[in-house]
């Protein structure tokens, strides 16, 4: 099998900020809880620290709707004015993140009501039901008013539609919701005999025999049915789709201008953003460091290598991330030296060429008063305004590589759809956790310095060495025929246990596990074995698992470890398939740390991957551009970092010949091609 690296099918420039040239710097900013003389001070200091874009108004629709159908855009229109005339472009918001006080009076049913029957009350943000007809009306009017009234300003550089949809609440079931609910499940069932079939509504008596039976799956006495739960959550992540769609095509009605919102990816479990990333103009991403956690650098990675999956390998933007400390967890624990621009950076390397923070100024007042900002309380004094004027300086001597775009030969599959189905209840264990599964992997993958790509289920895999599928219990039919072609064609997969066990709708496939994946697996899974909390089982070469165990039958497959101990005692722990010119590995316990990354090694020498001989800590990613190479390295630790490398330096501007030295955190970028 040949393999050449994946690329976008069209590499013509995607659509971008009008008018902002080289990497976009800047961050959310919020005027309005500033008096009037701070907003000169504020574009002078943006130009000072090389600002380009700021993201105006995202909460701001009651001070421009002070009363229904009563605009109020003076304040609006200064600070616009005020900020191209200092030469920053500006991403305007469609406000509809907070609704105003009076629509809560004049609709309380646009309140979302819990799982529970709790109605939650205004006075924080996205708060409100995305099916409620008034404030979808309500939400359209805004968005029409702002796209009306700005859509040639000279300022404009792209639209920001909403903010951070799915969080905090990412579902409502209010009786406006089961309505809504009702018209989804029609559309995509059809007929009320094909909703029952899907949901095997035969189990527990649960058949409906009339549209109007069939209300969200609410708190009930015992676990609900889980196609239910499935669809819903399914119907929620279209439903705030819809709302963006309106918002979006309102004001495709008054402007070519770009248009996005900003994801989460994977920190976001109620929106799928496969299906949302083909929605939006330019694909934006926000993302906190967990700052506790240890090596939080390679979360930051996965994310970013998540958000240029979901861009369809183009550019992307982060839009925002933290100077410092983060406000919301549950120690606001600031970033070390260097941090600041490391963080920012490993984003650039892996396809962002926009870096953003939430926010410009730190607030004095509300709920995140003590989050960090570009311009924090102590202002230019800080070391952190000192470390935010020289990214911007940084990031302008890297305006070349913009549109240069990151390949990879190692693919993992993501599915939210799985993620949403894993976790509901009554699984064979509590401790199956679909994110823990994926981060384990990608941290292996990491720690050999292999660039990966994330991929959708029954995405086309032709050009990826290994793809990995560390949690995909539910497994379509379609999903299965692409793996198996992948391995017939000479790919080397890898999945890990409770995969392939049901379908779409959440039945599980006849014939028994791993159900859709049985035959490019090359086994049987007689029987599931969880395992107790704390017990651990050993395996043949001395590795060792926690969680989870299986049964398994080979058909096919050869036992590459067996368990030495524990309920499967003597049988198969990983497997391997050989099916066509490729490869099929099977793990079914839990393997962490270096008894994963002994297995790994096996099906690196399989599908020809090379891990890089490097540090541990320092990151290594290309960006190719069609005229040149760009090497990132990025110091994660303590002591400096010596590889071999040549070309331009394009931070210091200084060439390297043979041997490039980068210092305890910090970052280097050659241009080497």
């Amino acid at each position: 099998m040949t393999f050449v690296a994946p690329r976008p099918a069209d590499l013509a420039d995607p659509l971008w900020p009008v008018g902002v040239a080289g990497v976009v710097y800047g961050g959310d900013y919020n005027p309005e809880q500033w008096p009037d003389e701070v907003w000169e001070q504020d574009a002078e200091l943006m130009r000072q620290a090389g600002v380009n874009l700021v993201s105006v108004a995202i909460h701001s629709w009651v001070l421009l709707e002070p009363r229904p159908g009563e605009f109020d855009f003076g304040w609006l229109d200064r600070l616009l004015d005020l900020l191209h005339g200092a030469g920053v472009s500006v991403n305007l918001a469609t406000p509809t993140v907070v609704p105003p006080a009076w629509l809560y009076r004049a609709h309380p049913e646009i309140r979302p009501v819990t799982r529970d029957g709790v109605v939650l009350e205004r006075g924080s943000r996205a708060t409100f039901c995305p099916s409620a007809p008034a404030y979808r009306r309500a939400a359209a009017r805004i968005a029409r008013a702002v796209g009306e009234r700005y859509a040639a300003h000279p300022a404009l550089a792209m639209w920001h539609v909403h903010n951070e949809y799915g969080a905090p609440v990412g579902a409502c079931y209010c009786p406006e919701s089961a309505t809504a609910f009702r018209a989804w499940l029609r559309e995509r069932h059809g007929s009320l005999e094909a909703l029952n079939t899907a949901w095997g509504t035969t189990f527990w008596g649960q058949r409906y025999g009339d549209w109007d039976e069939v209300e969200p799956p609410r708190a009930t006495a015992t676990a609900g049915n889980p196609a239910q739960e499935l669809d819903f959550l399914r119907f929620c992540s279209d439903e705030l789709l819809a709302c963006y769609r309106a918002e979006r095509d309102v004001l495709r009605e008054h402007s070519s201008a770009p248009v996005t919102t900003n994801f989460m990816t994977t920190n976001c479990k109620s929106v799928d953003y496969w299906r949302w990333g083909r929605e939006v103009d330019v694909v934006a991403n926000d993302h906190y460091l967990t700052a506790e956690a240890d090596r939080n650098h390679i979360d930051l990675a996965m994310s970013a290598d998540l958000t240029r999956a979901v861009a369809g390998g183009r550019p992307w933007m982060l839009m925002e991330h933290s100077t410092g400390a983060v406000n919301w967890q549950p120690r606001n624990i600031a970033k070390r030296p260097g941090e600041l621009a490391r963080n920012s950076l490993a984003h650039v390397a892996r396809g962002a060429d926009a870096v953003m923070f939430f926010q410009w100024r730190a607030s004095r007042f509300g709920a995140e008063k003590f989050h960090s900002a570009m311009l924090p309380h102590s202002g230019t004094r800080s070391r952190v305004w000192r470390d935010v004027v020289r990214l911007g300086a940084d990031l302008g001597s890297l305006a070349e590589l913009r549109g240069s775009l990151v390949r990879a030969d190692v693919a993992v599959v993501w599915d939210w759809e799985s993620w949403w189905a894993l976790e509901l209840a009554w699984r064979p264990s509590v401790d199956l956790d679909y994110r823990e599964r994926v981060a384990a992997f990608y941290e292996q993958l990491w720690d050999a310095h292999l660039t990966c790509d994330f991929v959708a289920p029954g995405q086309d895999l032709a050009g990826y060495r290994l793809v990995v599928a560390p949690s995909l219990y539910l497994t379509a039919p379609g999903t299965a025929a692409v793996f198996g072609r992948y391995v017939r064609d000479g790919g080397t997969l890898v999945v890990s246990y409770f995969s392939g066990i049901v379908d779409d709708n959440d039945a599980v496939h006849p014939g028994g596990h791993p159900g859709a994946l049985r035959e490019v697996l090359g086994l049987e899974v007689e029987e599931f074995l969880p395992l107790r909390a704390g017990e651990r089982v050993s395996l043949s070469g001395g590795a060792t698992g926690d969680v989870w165990a299986e049964n398994l039958r080979p058909h096919g497959a050869e036992t590459v470890l067996e368990y030495a101990d524990g309920p499967a005692a003597g049988k198969p722990a990983v497997t391997r398939h050989r099916l066509g010119g490729g490869s099929a590995w099977y793990l079914s316990t839990r393997l962490r740390g270096d008894d994963l990354a002994g297995v790994l090694r096996g099906a690196y020498r399989d599908a020809g991957v090379e891990p890089a001989d490097l540090p541990r800590d320092v990151e290594v990613v290309r960006r190719h551009g069609p005229d040149a190479e760009y090497l990132f390295v990025l110091n994660h630790t303590d002591v400096d970092a010596r590889i071999e490398a040549s070309g331009t330096e394009l931070l210091t501007g200084g060439r390297c010949d043979g041997l490039l030295t980068v210092p305890a955190g910090t970052v280097a970028v050659l241009r080497t091609g």
